[in-house]
C-alpha cells in the first residue's frame, strides 16, 4: 500500500513537472437542479497552482505514513497542519484536532510532547478548550507551554478552565510558574485572582534540586508583579524566592537570578522597605549579599551550518572531509555544499552532496537515542534540496529508511513549495 502510494504522489509531481502552466481547479461550483443557478450555499474558490496542489498531496501523503511512536505522530501532524493551513484550511483543521488529542495523551501518560500544537497556537479554539478540561491537574507543569499556547490564542475559551486547572495543581503542590504567569497577565496583574496567586506561587515553590533550570523563570515571574501587589506581599515572596534560590547549587545561573529577585524586591518595596526586609531574614540576606557582580552566563551553542562558507570551499570537493563527521553534522554540511553546488552551476556534484546528506540524515535517524536533533537535521537537508530541485527532493525524501523520516523530509520540501513555489 505504502509503495502505491508512493506511486501516486510520483506520477503527480512529475505531471506537475511536464506541466508547469497549468491550473488544477477546484470542484465546479453545484448547480441548482430547479433554476439552473449556483446555489446559495455554493463558494467560488480560486483554483489551485501546481504547486499548492503538490503542498496538499504531499502533506496528505505523510500523514498517512504509519508511525510507531506517538511522539513522532505529534512532530508530523503539527509540521503537516502548518504547511496545509493557508492552502486548505479543513485539512489543517483535522490534523490540528488529531494532533491535540495526541499531546494531551502524552501529557497525561507523564511525557513532555516533542512540540505542542497549543504552544504554537495552531490547534482551533475547540481543540484548545477540549485539550484543558481533560488535563489531569497534576500533568499542568508538563503541559505548560501547551497552556500558555491556549490562553494566549483562545482566550476567551480557555482562560477560566485554565486558571481552574492550575487552581488544583496548586493544591497538590504542583506549581507552572510560567503558565501562572501568563494566566496573571491575562486575568490582569491587579486583579484578586492574581493577587492571591503571587503568593500560593511564591508558597509553594518546588523542590529546588529537582527545578535549578526554573531559577531564571521564577526570578522573572516576581519582578514581573513584585511591583503590582502589596508592598508586604511582595517583601514575603521576594524573600521566599531567595531562600529557596539558596538551596541551589551556586552557580552563575542562580547569582543572576538572585540578583534579578533583589532588584525587583528593592524596585517595589523602596531602599529602606528592602533593607528592612532583608534584615528579618538572615539566610535571604546573606545570599543577597554574597551574590556578587553579574557574570556571564554561558548557554550551548545552536548548531548551524553556514551556506556562505559552504560556497567559498566551492569548487574543491570536500567529501572526503565530510566522510569523517559525526551523521547529523555529515548531513548537515553536504547539504550546505549541494545547495552550493547547485547554486555555482555544479548540478552533478551538487547530487552526489545530496546523495551524502541524504544518506547522513538516515544515520542520524536511526541513531536518534544519542542524537537529539535528528528530526531537525531531516528537516533542514529535506529543505535545502528542495530550494535546488522539488521533485527529486521529494523523490529524495520517499526514499528515507524510516517512515517518520520520510515524512518530515516530505513536509519540509512541501513548506519550501508552499513558499518559494515549484523549484526545478
Amino acid at each position: 500500500m505504502a509503495g502505491r502510494k508512493k506511486l501516486v504522489l510520483t506520477s503527480l509531481v512529475l505531471g506537475l513537472s511536464l506541466s508547469g502552466l497549468a491550473q488544477v481547479t477546484s470542484p465546479q461550483i453545484s448547480q441548482s437542479h430547479t433554476s439552473g443557478r449556483p446555489s446559495a450555499s455554493a463558494r467560488v474558490s480560486a483554483p489551485l497552482t501546481p504547486g499548492q496542489t503538490l503542498v496538499v498531496e504531499t502533506v496528505r501523503m505523510a500523514v498517512a505514513l504509519p508511525e510507531s511512536d506517538q511522539q513522532d505522530r505529534l512532530r508530523v501532524l503539527s509540521a503537516a497542519a502548518e504547511t496545509v493551513a493557508p492552502v486548505d484550511r479543513a485539512l489543517a483543521r483535522k490534523l490540528w484536532r488529531e494532533g491535540a488529542q495526541i499531546e494531551s495523551e502524552l501529557i497525561r501518560a507523564g511525557q513532555k510532547p516533542v512540540v505542542s500544537l497549543m504552544a504554537s497556537g495552531q490547534a482551533d479554539c475547540v481543540a484548545a478548550q477540549s485539550f484543558v478540561e481533560n488535563l489531569p491537574p497534576e500533568a499542568a507543569l508538563h503541559a505548560e507551554q501547551s497552556l500558555i499556547g491556549a490562553i494566549s490564542s483562545c482566550s476567551r475559551q480557555t482562560l477560566d478552565p485554565v486558571s481552574r486547572k492550575l487552581d488544583a495543581a496548586l493544591e497538590e503542590d504542583v506549581v507552572a510558574p510560567r503558565a501562572l504567569m501568563a494566566a496573571m497577565e491575562a486575568q490582569g496583574t491587579k486583579s484578586p485572582w492574581s493577587q492571591e496567586h503571587f503568593e500560593k506561587m511564591f508558597g509553594s515553590l518546588p523542590d529546588a534540586g529537582e527545578n535549578a533550570g526554573e531559577a531564571e523563570n521564577f526570578a522573572a515571574m516576581y519582578a514581573r508583579m513584585a511591583g503590582d501587589v502589596d508592598p508586604a506581599a511582595a517583601a514575603k515572596a521576594g524573600l521566599q524566592l531567595v531562600d529557596w534560590l539558596g538551596k541551589m547549587n551556586d552557580t552563575p545561573l542562580r547569582s543572576m537570578a538572585i540578583r534579578i529577585a533583589a532588584g525587583a524586591m528593592q524596585q517595589a518595596l523602596g531602599e529602606q522597605g528592602f533593607q528592612q526586609a532583608l534584615h528579618t531574614d538572615v539566610v535571604a540576606n546573606t545570599l543577597v549579599s554574597n551574590s556578587g557582580k553579574e557574570q556571564r552566563v554561558q548557554r550551548a551553542p545552536a548548531p548551524g551550518v553556514s551556506v556562505l562558507a559552504a560556497m567559498a570551499d566551492n569548487g574543491a570537493d570536500q567529501s572526503d572531509r565530510l566522510r569523517s563527521l559525526p551523521p547529523a553534522q555529515r548531513a548537515r554540511e553536504a547539504a550546505a555544499h549541494g545547495f552550493a553546488s547547485a547554486t555555482g552551476g555544479d548540478k552533478t556534484q551538487a547530487a552526489r552532496y545530496f546523495d551524502m546528506a541524504f544518506a547522513a540524515a538516515d544515520d542520524a535517524w536511526e541513531g536518534r537515542g544519542t542524537e537529539a536533533n535528528a528530526a531537525e537535521v531531516v528537516q533542514e537537508v529535506g529543505e535545502a534540496a528542495a530550494q535546488v530541485n522539488s521533485i527529486n527532493a521529494l523523490t529524495r525524501a520517499q526514499a528515507l529508511r524510516d517512515s517518520s523520516a520520510q515524512a518530515i523530509a516530505m513536509l519540509s520540501v512541501a513548506r519550501v513549495v508552499s513558499s518559494n513555489g515549484l523549484v526545478q
